[in-house]
């Protein structure tokens, strides 16, 4: 069976950083090219962190530096969750390759044109670099395969009541996305905020006994004090969903709507509005998880560490 070919676009950030962990490891997924946005920290913190990740996890595909803001807005970050560098916690390796010579969206056009198969997006942060891209490349919108982003939530936001982070980042972005016709798979704070690693499960994690599984459970055990002290039972593990919907499905329940994105508002800005009752007589544009099996989540994290079982690399 041929291998998924896809782009792994995020803002690393822990969640995106465990989301690559699943990626890597899965036998179904190309990675043709990462590239990073500006989001959970600014852009050079977070492509530092994806070009550390890749050294990490042995991930030898291209990497570009993507969105430096939001399309028309002011940027803002999320150190409160991630700390000063986005992804502070254990010590990780330096790079092993240079970034790409080209843009992200340039690089992302490229390789969307070139391969033999539709490509899918897994997009975990701001939507910046999507939206740049089917602006300047509208070419390459027939083979897009489909976008799978964790952002947004049909029923709440985090960041302001009506909006989560990725997507009040660059609501602009997320429009052209969500209009675009391309199919969208959307696993939102519906879900993601379900997708608990709770601190009974380190243990678990680290008895795997390999590098990669001690450096995510560092990731873990600095990550989860934010939001425990604001009332979770964990960390919630946002970005693997947007992996694991394409990987694993089965672990989902899912619903289909129409979502738009609202782009005014003093209250509602970077809204998803998903039309639950079909009042809008259009047709459903995005796939919402809305329900996950944490347990499965778990046994699924614990196979997937199991993938680096002999890799270390150099740390420092």
């Amino acid at each position: 069976m041929n291998k998924i070919p896809v782009i792994l676009d995020g803002d690393p950030g822990h969640d995106d950083a465990i989301a690559w962990v699943f990626a890597k490891a899965s036998p179904l997924l190309d990675i043709l090219a990462v590239v990073s946005v500006s989001g959970n920290q600014t852009i050079e913190k977070t492509t530092i962190n994806a070009r550390r990740i890749c050294a990490l996890l042995g991930i030898d595909a291209p990497i570009a530096r993507g969105a430096v803001r939001p399309m028309t807005a002011d940027p803002f970050t999320a150190g409160n969750w991630h700390g000063e560098s986005g992804l502070d916690g254990p010590a990780m390796p330096e790079p092993d390759q240079e970034l790409s010579l080209l843009p992200a969206v340039d690089l992302m056009a490229e390789v969307i044109r070139e391969s033999a198969e539709p490509v899918i997006i897994i997009s975990t942060g701001p939507q910046t670099n999507v939206g740049e891209l089917l602006t300047a490349h509208p070419e390459v919108k027939d083979k897009i395969r489909l976008i799978s982003i964790m952002g947004g939530g049909i029923t709440h936001g985090n960041w302001v009541p009506g909006a989560e982070f990725n997507i009040l980042e660059d609501p602009e972005a997320a429009w052209i996305e969500f209009h675009s016709g391309i199919p969208i798979h959307m696993c939102g704070l519906d879900v993601t905020e379900k997708a608990i690693i709770r601190p009974d499960d380190f243990p678990r994690i680290r008895a795997v006994g390999n590098q990669v599984a001690d450096i995510v459970a560092g990731w873990l055990e600095f990550f989860y004090k934010y939001p425990m002290a604001i009332g979770y039972e964990g960390a919630p593990v946002h970005d693997p969903c947007a992996v694991l919907s394409i990987t694993h499905p089965e672990i989902f329940r899912i619903e289909r709507y129409y979502v738009d994105i609202e782009l005014e508002g003093e209250y509602t800005r970077g809204a998803t509005v998903a039309d639950f009752k079909g009042v809008l007589g259009k047709e459903p544009n995005a796939a919402c998880s809305v329900e996950i099996d944490r347990d499965r989540y778990v046994d699924l994290l614990i196979e997937a560490l199991h993938y680096y079982d002999g890799r270390e690399v150099p740390i420092g």
